[in-house]
């Protein structure tokens, strides 16, 4: 065997193992779009050798790419999902990570009143009562489960109107379309507070109890499908619940203000 092959067969043999340290996540758009996964990917590869492919898509998609097997492990928030996943065979278990709100943004004028609102169901019928455009993810995502909800919760229950607008995407083109619009619209805290393109919009309503927004990460059960990474998607979860993450996650701010909150257990 000459020089020439035996490179060859360790630069093969050398990919071999940096392919055994990589592993794929299937993360939420707002925990994208937060900023914080550019904190935290360079420090789980520096701290585990781990590298970790994020494929950004909204909750529902999310699991659906779980169930398929296309990912180790799935980082996302709703927690009815979530818990059938892991009932249906999919998921291993589910872990809280950590947390952060929904808040209701909208033109600085408020033309539906919602910044004296009684509580979030309140603020969303003062919305159809004015009939002031509204931006919906419309995109099966956390989100936009979360947004579904509390419209049921407020009783509204005809959203097939023309002031009701779906954009089918994900939180930062739908912060976009309302910034454009100039329209009411539910966004997760982060995401707010990271978007750029606010133009005439505020955060105008939050505190509602029922705003709570937990992250939970599921490691796909290698049970259903064996190719997953399961030896990766633990050492990740065992890192995700460390004193080391909890001071980055807690630690990642902007403006002075924190934008998730680590409650790992």
């Amino acid at each position: 065997m000459n020089l020439n092959h035996i490179l060859a067969g360790g630069l093969i043999w050398m990919a071999s193992l940096v392919q055994a340290d990589e592993m794929k996540m299937a993360v939420t758009t707002s925990f994208h779009n937060s900023g914080l996964s550019d904190v935290l990917l360079p420090e789980i590869e520096k701290d585990l050798d781990l590298r970790v492919q994020l494929l950004v898509v909204g909750t529902g998609q999310a699991i659906r790419l779980g169930q398929a097997g296309d990912v180790d492990a799935i980082l996302v928030h709703s927690k009815t999902a979530e818990e059938a996943f892991v009932a249906d065979g999919y998921g291993t278990h589910r872990t809280e990570i950590m947390y952060n709100d929904f808040v209701l943004i909208g033109p600085a004028a408020d033309p539906a009143d919602i910044a004296t609102a009684t509580s979030a169901a309140d603020a969303l019928s003062r919305i159809a009562t004015a009939q002031t455009p509204f931006v919906s993810r419309g995109d099966d995502s956390g989100t936009h489960k979360k947004e579904q909800s509390l419209w049921d919760t407020a009783n509204v229950s005809d959203r097939d109107v023309v002031w009701y607008k779906e954009a089918g995407a994900g939180m930062g083109a739908t912060l976009n379309t309302a910034s454009g619009l100039n329209a009411y619209i539910l966004s997760d805290r982060a995401s707010w507070l990271k978007f750029g393109n606010k133009g005439d919009l505020a955060l105008l309503y939050s505190g509602d109890p029922i705003l709570f927004n937990q992250y939970a990460y599921l490691p796909v059960d290698p049970a259903r499908h064996d190719h997953v990474m399961s030896d990766q998607a633990a050492r990740l979860e065992n890192w995700l619940t460390s004193p080391r993450a909890q001071a980055l996650i807690d630690g990642y701010t902007l403006n002075g203000e924190t934008l998730f909150t680590f409650n790992a257990k």
